[in-house]
């Protein structure tokens, strides 16, 4: 000792601090759906899970010991004879010996866990007299703090077992599949033998299996010499086989249980990065969620998740370069309860074919199809969203009724209407104006805002919007949150003249997701509330304590009697009856009968068909479909109603399905 001492300097002894900063090792993070049963992922840099001593095998705790540390219960955490044994005969060329006490090496990996600075973990585990000195210093300071039960619990909880599985409890399902609890004599052996060199005993390598079966054996007879095991218990347990395979859960989005959970875990998870509350930047965020030890209780409806896929296979292959995309949302809670598309979630491992934009395939850029993580369904900077057509109406009737108009106002709509709006690319014969038609000839003649909305009149919602102020109808839009996410339309809607001329406004060709939708129909039936969409329902850590975020905002959007009249209104395309008026038409006139409750919605085109949108709800759920080509807005392709309507609807008629009636209240 004194050789070591006078090696390294006699002052640094009675320099160290006196109190070992413990910081918690990383633990994994578990994503839920709204059951709390149902695990959709983990998230994890170290697959970690600390468990109570109580919860792990005599076996094992006896296998630690007989493998690190004979004298564990017995010296005060330097064991000081095999301290000066291992300098002797390492100063003498010897074999090299260790002498770290189990006390010691927990000192060695808290102190590198607790590290603020790359040097220091280099610090904490280098090979050196100075670090041996900080060990031993921390260890004695350790012993008289803690109990050795304590001690070796953390240390069990702590020590690295190979292949990814950083403590016993991820080592036990690692290579046992079990909990370690359950851990027989041999199996406690072979992870004992593994924490002193995890990759040279490791039993799934060529290399590594001979030296893994030998130490597992070394420590049996160890066990068997200090009286832990009899010699028929170290027999049996030596003619155990020794497993050459592992089993450690992915981590990440990308390794959901179910692959149809996977778009709305992404969606958790650019959530959780967008957090403040969870760190100055996205990346001390994300190693927040994948070392915390969170157990995470999202919104996702695992049946209603499920009938929504099961209705998009069942009308668009995933193999189809065109995008089926469902959302669904709680209305007063903006609870996401599903998200589903006719895509695998899965990284593009260059099966996908070239992208069906010929700009982009000329670069080599491959589709979104089969195979995709893009946020296609909610949205991102990178996807601003897709044109949805005439579901935008209603935040001209919301408009219209917020400035005083009833739902009885009647306009006189023309085959082709010239507006007021300026239009350099209108036709010549609409003198520079722009000139809106609607899709067919009997759509022309008196229309109110329940047989407009109906029949989805364009030349009734056009003058509509004139008389209310296109920068209203925006003003709603941004209330019912829309987001504006394409840069053009941001800049007209953030500007008061530029929205006021945005004629085509009311005809939806601003960019939207089908997320943003069903969340914006979800207000009218909340009463007007808005509700900011969340995939959480709880957060709590390590220790239980219950996390304040993912709460949803909710503000007042609209009035609650603007949010029932257009309600009402809305009722008539879906093939429901208005309660206070006539509706004359619908859209999706199939859809009541199919959901076989009240219901509201509306159905959205885009010019040529490019796009298809249907969105209908209850009092319970708002579902949003989109049919679309995420990779180019300028297709060809014609979108179709018979695939997606049926989609949208049959999706909210498997939710509601022996749910109990709940007519919508009267306005």
């Amino acid at each position: 000792m004194s050789g070591l001492a006078a090696k390294t300097g006699s002052e640094q002894l009675g320099e160290m601090p006196e109190g070992l900063v413990e910081q918690a090792s990383p633990q994994v993070s578990r994503v839920y759906a709204n059951d709390g049963k149902t695990q959709i992922a983990v998230m994890y840099d170290e697959f970690r899970s600390d468990v109570p001593l109580a919860k792990v095998s005599q076996n094992m705790q006896d296998a630690i010991v007989a493998a690190e540390d004979h004298k564990f219960f017995e010296h005060d955490g330097v064991d000081l004879k095999g301290v000066a044994r291992a300098f002797v005969n390492n100063n003498q060329g010897g074999a090299q010996q260790g002498a770290s006490t189990l006390t010691m090496q927990y000192v060695r990996m808290a102190l590198a866990y607790s590290a603020t600075d790359p040097q220091e973990v280099v610090n904490a585990t280098a090979d050196t007299a100075e670090r041996k000195l900080t060990e031993m210093k921390y260890a004695l300071q350790v012993e008289k703090e803690l109990t050795k039960q304590q001690i070796l619990e953390r240390y069990l909880n702590m020590a690295p077992f190979g292949n990814g599985a950083y403590g016993v409890n991820a080592a036990s399902q690692v290579y046992f599949g079990k909990k370690p609890a359950d851990l027989t004599v041999a199996e406690a052996a072979m992870l004992a033998g593994m924490v002193k060199a995890p990759t040279a005993f490791d039993p799934t390598t060529k290399s590594g299996y001979p030296q893994a079966v030998e130490r597992r054996d070394y420590i049996i007879g160890n066990m068997l010499e200090l009286g832990q095991i009899t010699a028929a218990e170290a027999a049996t347990a030596k003619k155990v086989t020794v497993g050459r395979t592992t089993k450690r859960p992915s981590s990440g989005c990308v390794s959901v249980a179910k692959n149809q959970w996977g778009f709305f875990c992404d969606y958790f998870y650019r959530w959780w990065l967008g957090q403040e509350a969870f760190g100055q930047t996205s990346y001390d965020r994300e190693r927040l969620l994948k070392s915390g030890g969170f157990r995470i209780v999202t919104t996702l409806d695992v049946d209603a998740q499920a009938a929504a896929r099961k209705e998009i296979s069942e009308r668009q292959k995933d193999t189809s370069r065109n995008a089926l995309m469902l959302a669904a949302v709680q209305p007063g809670t903006g609870e996401v309860r599903a998200l589903a598309a006719n895509r695998r979630f899965k990284i593009d491992d260059g099966k996908n074919p070239l992208s069906s934009n010929p700009a982009d395939a000329r670069k080599d850029v491959h589709a979104t199809y089969p195979n995709t993580t893009n946020p296609i369904i909610t949205g991102s900077s990178g996807i601003p969203g897709y044109q949805a057509g005439s579901v935008f109406k209603m935040f001209t009737m919301v408009a219209a009724l917020e400035a005083g108009m009833g739902l009885d106002t009647t306009i006189n709509a023309q085959q082709r209407y010239k507006s007021s709006y300026r239009d350099s690319s209108a036709p010549a014969q609409c003198d520079g104006y722009w000139c809106p038609t609607n899709s067919s000839v009997s759509e022309s003649g008196n229309f109110n805002m329940w047989t407009g909305f109906g029949r989805s009149v364009n030349t009734y919602f056009v003058p509509l919007q004139e008389q209310v102020g296109a920068e209203k109808v925006v003003d709603v839009a941004e209330r019912f949150g829309i987001q504006f996410r394409e840069s053009g339309d941001a800049d007209r809607a953030n500007d008061p003249d530029q929205a006021h001329n945005w004629g085509a406004f009311t005809l939806g060709v601003s960019l939207s997701t089908p997320l943003d939708i069903a969340n914006a129909y979800a207000t009218l039936a909340a009463d007007g509330t808005y509700c900011t969409p969340t995939p959480i329902k709880s957060i709590t850590t390590a220790d239980g304590a219950a996390v304040d975020a993912g709460k949803s905002r909710c503000l007042r959007a609209t009035s609650t009697e603007v949010a029932r009249k257009a309600l009402d209104a809305a009722r008539c395309p879906v093939g429901d009856q208005a309660q206070l008026g006539s509706c004359g038409g619908a859209t999706a006139r199939a859809a009541r009968g199919a959901v076989g409750h009240p219901v509201f919605g509306k159905t959205g085109t885009t010019d040529n068909d490019k796009t298809a949108a249907l969105v209908i709800g209850t009092r319970s759920l708002v579902v949003a479909g989109y049919l679309a080509n995420p990779d180019w807005a300028a297709h060809t392709d014609r979108m179709s109603h018979d695939i997606v309507n049926p989609a949208v609807y049959e999706t909210l008629a498997d939710y509601m399905r022996g749910k109990p009636v709940e007519e919508f209240p009267v306005p």
